[in-house]
C-alpha cells in the first residue's frame, strides 16, 4: 500500500531555505465530509431552508457575473504565479495536491494592511489573501491558511461566502430585491452563523494540509494578538478560551451571543480550542492513517445520517459545555426536575432543586 507521502516543494537550494523539506501525507480522493464540522453542515441546511433565501440567491447570481469579479481582482491585485509570489504558488499547488483538488483555484494578493484571506466566486472559487496576512505569518503558518482556503474551495463554500460579502456590503442598497429589509437581515444573520461554523471546518482542512498543529495555533494567535509571538503562549491562549466559555452567569451567556451576532469569524481562542480538540481526536488520527470518506461515495451519503451526526455533535457540545446557558439547556433537555425552581436557582444563585411553593 502506498502511504501517499508527498515531498514538499522546498529543497535545499539557497532560494528555499525558509521552506522546510519534509514529508507530508496526501489524501487521494478525500471528501470534504472528512473534515467538515457537523455544525457547519447543520447551519448550511438551516440556511437553505430559510424563507426567501432562494429568491435572494437567484437575484444575486444573475447580478454578480463571475467575469466582473475576476476582472476586479486582475485589475487591482497581484495574481500569484511562478513569476509573482512564487512561494505562495508552491504552497497553493501543494495544498491542492494534498487534498486532491484537481483544478487549482486562481489566487490573488490584495493590498490591505488588515490580515485576511477569503475564498469567493459563484462559478469557480477564487482565493484572495491580503498583504497584511502575508507579512504577518511565517511559512508554516501561511501553509495552514492556504490549506484553510483550499478546504473552503473543496467544500463548495465560496458561493455562500460571496453572497454574504455582497449582502453585507450592499445591505443598504438592496431595495431592488423583492423582499423587505427584515428578510435580508435574517438571511445575513443566518449566513453569518453558517460562515462562523464553516471556519471551523476550514481550520481542520488547514491542519490536514500543513500537518503542523503548532503552526496552526501560532497563526490563530497572531490573528488575535498581532506579530508578538514572544509575548504569547499557546497554553495560556487555550486557557483563555476555556475561561471565555465557562465564565460568568446566564447574563454573560446572553452577552456572548449578542457579541457574536455581527461577527463573521468565531473568536480566535474558540477556533484554537476547537482545532486542538479535533487534532487529538480519533477522527483525525483515522484520516492521517488513510481511512477517510471518499468523494466518489458522496452521492451515496444519506442526508438523514448527516443530520443524525450533526444532532449528535450538537448534543455532545451542549452536554460538555461549561457555559451556564448551555448547562441549563442540557439540564432541561435531560428532564431536570422542577424547571421553575431550576431557573429561579440559576438567576438568584440558590439551589435549583427547591420545589416548595413560594406563593
Amino acid at each position: 500500500m502506498t502511504d501517499g507521502n508527498h515531498h514538499d516543494g522546498g529543497g535545499d537550494g539557497m532560494g528555499h531555505e525558509r521552506v522546510p523539506s519534509r514529508q507530508r501525507r496526501r489524501f487521494p480522493g478525500i471528501s470534504s465530509r472528512a473534515y467538515e464540522h457537523p455544525a457547519d453542515r447543520s447551519a448550511l441546511v438551516a440556511l437553505r431552508r430559510l424563507s426567501g433565501f432562494d429568491t435572494v440567491f437567484k437575484a444575486l447570481s444573475g447580478l454578480l457575473p463571475e467575469r466582473s469579479l475576476r476582472l476586479l481582482f486582475l485589475s487591482d491585485s497581484v495574481r500569484v504565479s511562478d513569476a509573482q509570489f512564487a512561494h505562495l504558488n508552491t504552497m497553493l499547488r501543494d495544498a491542492c495536491y494534498i487534498l486532491d483538488l484537481e483544478k487549482v483555484p486562481p489566487m490573488y494578493v490584495n493590498q490591505d494592511p488588515n490580515p485576511n484571506a477569503m475564498c469567493i466566486g459563484l462559478d469557480e472559487p477564487i482565493i484572495v489573501v491580503t498583504t497584511g496576512l502575508v507579512e504577518l505569518l511565517d511559512e508554516e503558518e501561511m501553509r495552514a491558511v492556504v490549506g484553510h482556503e483550499v478546504g473552503h474551495a473543496l467544500s463548495g463554500h465560496s458561493v455562500y461566502r460571496t453572497i454574504l460579502l455582497f449582502l453585507t456590503n450592499l445591505a443598504l442598497k438592496v431595495a431592488w430585491i423583492p423582499l423587505g429589509n427584515v428578510a435580508i437581515m435574517a438571511i445575513v444573520t443566518a449566513l453569518r452563523e453558517w460562515f462562523r461554523k464553516s471556519e471551523l471546518s476550514a481550520d481542520r482542512a488547514g491542519l490536514l494540509v500543513g500537518q503542523d498543529l503548532t503552526a496552526s495555533m501560532r497563526g490563530l494567535m497572531k490573528l488575535a494578538g498581532g506579530n508578538h509571538l514572544h509575548e504569547m503562549n499557546v497554553d495560556a491562549f487555550l486557557e483563555q478560551a476555556e475561561e471565555y466559555e465557562a465564565g460568568g452567569d446566564l447574563r454573560d451567556s446572553v452577552l456572548k451571543i449578542l457579541n457574536m451576532l455581527p461577527r463573521t469569524h468565531p473568536f480566535a481562542t474558540v477556533r484554537a480550542a476547537e482545532l486542538k480538540k479535533w487534532a487529538e481526536s480519533r477522527d483525525f488520527q483515522r484520516i492521517m492513517d488513510g481511512h477517510y470518506p471518499r468523494r466518489d461515495e458522496d452521492k451515496d451519503t444519506s442526508v438523514s445520517d448527516s443530520f443524525r451526526q450533526s444532532a449528535s455533535a450538537y448534543a455532545d457540545d451542549v452536554r460538555n459545555s461549561k457555559d451556564p446557558l448551555m448547562k441549563l439547556v442540557s439540564d432541561i433537555a435531560g428532564g431536570a426536575g422542577d424547571l421553575g425552581g431550576k431557573l429561579r436557582g440559576k438567576f438568584t444563585g440558590q439551589g435549583g432543586g427547591d420545589t416548595s411553593k413560594d406563593g
